[in-house]
């Protein structure tokens, strides 16, 4: 009996009528459209239903919307919010900042060759999917834990293909990262960016699952600046080469892999450590 094919994600858009069509044959096979004529709107389909990602069109944002677009970006955090750049002009390069200013980190243009390219690889495979299935099997591991320790793996499990720094992960926890590495340490953890770290390489080689992404994919979806920073990562972690960790390094071995090194041997640590309060239960 053949298995049941995954549905393709679902990218709720904000974008012009002719960015609408564009899209919509570049995505055709990677993943399905829910369209909005506003962020108002966008923010109401990610409440009502299963999003994976929002695109947003630099020239469909108007400035009256912008609070609301930094209250989904904030909200949702584990739900990329993406910006469209399909043509060069002052406008969009004024809305461009705006959008920065709220938080948006990802920026597709689509005016050049690989564009296209880009737009399918990030929004094809996004994170939400991936973190589901790593999640389960590491809070079953943990098992009792409290309600923060349980949002530390749950943000980091769902932000760790986006974030590359435990600074950056500590700013989406509300912690600073100097005092978040302090708790770890005195609780004789191994550090934020250890988790960090190892979370990264989980995701990467649920991303070499897919026949169809290269190295440069994976990194690219990863937030990694090249495929040779990509391959340091790996080298520094496990002394292979990513080529060796696609062929050699299966997501379920890595999974067990984070379970033995960064969750069994600290069971009982984290049922009682508060990460982000400092404070035992």
């Amino acid at each position: 009996m053949s298995a049941t094919p995954s549905p393709v994600p679902v990218v709720a858009t904000v974008l012009r009528p002719e960015e609408r069509n564009r899209v919509e044959a570049a995505g055709t096979g990677w993943f399905s459209l829910v369209h909005r004529e506003s962020i108002p709107e966008a923010i109401r389909a990610v409440r009502e239903r299963p999003v994976d990602a929002v695109l947003v069109s630099v020239h469909q944002c108007p400035e009256q919307q912008l609070d609301q677009l930094g209250h989904l970006v904030r909200g949702f955090p584990g739900i990329p919010t993406v910006a469209l750049v399909s043509r060069h002009d002052p406008e969009g390069t004024e809305a461009l900042l705006q959008l920065g200013a709220t938080g948006v980190r990802k920026v597709i243009d689509v005016t050049g060759p690989d564009g296209w390219h880009r737009l399918r690889t990030l929004l094809g495979q996004p994170a939400t999917r991936d973190a589901a299935r790593i999640q389960g099997p590491v809070l079953e591991a943990l098992g009792a834990i409290p309600p923060d320790t349980r949002l530390f793996f749950e943000v980091l499990i769902r932000l760790a293909p986006d974030v590359p720094t435990a600074r950056r992960l500590a700013e989406h926890l509300g912690v600073r990262a100097t005092t978040l590495m302090s708790r770890f340490g005195r609780a004789g953890l191994p550090s934020p960016k250890s988790y960090l770290a190892a979370m990264r390489l989980v995701h990467a080689t649920l991303l070499f699952e897919r026949a169809g992404y290269t190295v440069a994919d994976v990194a690219y979806r990863l937030e990694y600046s090249s495929p040779q920073s990509l391959g340091r990562h790996v080298r520094a972690l496990l002394g292979i080469t990513t080529s060796e960790l696609r062929r050699r390094f299966p997501f379920d071995a890595a999974l067990d892999r984070f379970l033995v090194l960064m969750v069994e041997p600290y069971r009982e640590v984290w049922r009682e450590f508060r990460p982000l309060s400092g404070r035992e239960r």
